[in-house]
Parts: structure tokens; C-alpha cells; sequence
């Protein structure tokens, strides 16, 4: 086991606003985080801390050993899988799923003039049939269903066997189908003692795959809740959380929450 993110007391700052305050959080290999929140809270905005993407205006972050602002965050980022909606706009709809999925070794978006092996060809190959997404190679990204393109981005971030995956609300808009299958495999995959930290926001206690072990509440920006997930996903804790009284329900390793009438 090892530490995969640490951050103390975080702030981050934007346009005279506070999106992070003093945040202080601890991520092992081992662990499997939901981060949730009212809208608004700064999930998204760890998750950006956490991918390299920004840095703190105050405070540290230290993604797989390396502090942010002092190290080269070109070649950090390979090391991390990062699948969000912000990622597949950047996708040329015209794109292959082979192609979205084999640029992921050179963090690109949009196949180019990058030259790879009959190795990583057949990696992506492998990887799209893990996640039931075989049948699609030669398809245009942009004709997929929302549900596909999820999978795909998923795919894409694990393709190059991450020491951090990071998923940003990974089952919204999909259907009741689709959202079952992509947790189901979801669960499969953070259940393996092979998969890296995994960290994922949501807004929904339903989209909480099994297998996740730890929670994590956020509101204004600051913690309000971290730990085993059984301790931090109850009706108190997130009654308080969502100024809400709310009943949840934990049966066969998903949770439910609805508002006490």
C-alpha cells in the first residue's frame, strides 16, 4: 500500500472566490473514494487538483509522490487515469473508439502523426472487450449513445495502467440500463486487488458502485465528512450534509437515499 494523493490544507482561489478551503485529505492504493456534495461544493475542482490539472493557491498537493509546482506535471499525468464530460468534448466526434482509446499512451485527444506498437494496439483491443466495448472499435466516437461514450472514456483512462483513476460523475445522464452495466462492471474493476486509487465524484448515492470503500462530503468547500464508507453514507450524516432529512438504505452493497416525509 501506498499514499496516492495527499493534500494539506488546500485552498484554491478563483476570481476572488474560494472553491477549496483548508482541505486536508489522504488517498492509499488500496482505497476506493466517492467524493459527494451539494452542487456547487468543489468536487469536481479536487478532482482537478488531483488529475495535476490546477494548482493550489495555498497549502500542498502531492499526486503519487510528486508535489504539485514543483515537478514536471508533462510527464505526471500519463500516470493518471482521468475520465470526465469535460474530457470527451475534446474528442473529435470523427474519432475511432480504437483511436480514443490508443492516443490515451500519449495523453492526446485526436489521433495524429504519434506512431504505436502492434503491443499497444492490441492493449486497447483487450481493454475495449473488458468493458463489453469490442464490438465498437471501428465506430465513430460521436455515434456512440452516452452510455457507450462513458465506457470508452473509462477505457481510455485505464489503458495505460494508472497509478491513480480519477471519474467524474461517470454514470450521469444515462438510463437505468445502461447505469447498471457500468456499475456492475465499475464494481468488478475496483474490487480487483490489481486496480489502482480510484476516486470518484457523483451526486447520487445510487451511482455508488460496490466495492468503493471510503466516502468523502463535501460542502462550501470544506470536508464535512471523510471515512469507511459505511460510516460517512448514513441518513445523519448526509441529512446534514444536503439540509435535508433523508432515510438511506444500504442492501447488497449499493445504497439508496430518499427525503423522510
Amino acid at each position: 500500500m501506498s499514499t496516492v494523493l495527499e493534500l494539506s490544507d488546500v485552498t484554491i482561489t478563483r476570481q476572488g472566490t474560494t472553491i477549496l478551503d483548508s482541505v486536508s485529505w489522504t488517498v492509499d492504493s488500496s482505497e476506493r473514494w466517492v467524493i459527494l456534495g451539494p452542487n456547487g461544493a468543489g468536487k469536481t475542482t479536487m478532482l482537478q487538483v488531483a488529475a495535476a490539472l490546477i494548482h493550489p493557491s495555498l497549502g500542498t498537493a502531492t499526486v503519487l509522490d510528486q508535489r504539485l509546482g514543483s515537478t514536471d506535471v508533462f510527464e505526471l499525468r500519463p500516470r493518471i487515469g482521468f475520465a470526465s464530460t469535460a474530457m470527451a468534448r475534446r474528442v473529435p466526434a470523427s474519432e475511432l473508439v480504437i483511436d480514443v482509446v490508443l492516443t490515451a499512451a500519449y495523453s492526446v485527444t485526436g489521433r495524429w502523426n504519434e506512431q504505436y506498437e502492434e503491443l499497444d494496439v492490441r492493449r486497447a483491443s483487450r481493454v475495449l472487450s473488458e468493458w463489453k466495448l469490442g464490438h465498437l472499435e471501428q465506430r465513430r466516437f460521436g455515434d456512440l449513445s452516452d452510455g457507450e461514450q462513458k465506457r470508452v472514456q473509462i477505457a481510455r483512462a485505464v489503458m495505460t495502467d494508472p497509478e491513480l483513476l480519477l471519474l467524474d460523475e461517470p454514470a450521469a445522464s444515462l438510463d437505468l440500463g445502461a447505469r447498471e452495466e457500468l456499475l456492475q462492471l465499475l464494481g468488478g474493476y475496483a474490487s480487483s486487488p490489481y486496480a489502482p486509487g480510484i476516486i470518484m465524484v457523483t451526486h447520487h448515492v445510487e451511482e455508488i458502485p460496490p466495492g468503493f470503500t471510503h466516502a468523502l462530503l463535501l460542502s462550501n468547500g470544506r470536508i464535512t465528512a471523510a471515512g469507511p464508507i459505511e460510516e460517512v453514507i448514513t441518513s445523519d450524516v448526509l441529512s446534514e450534509a444536503f439540509s435535508l432529512p433523508l432515510t438511506v438504505d444500504h442492501v447488497d452493497g449499493r445504497f439508496s437515499a430518499r427525503a423522510t416525509a
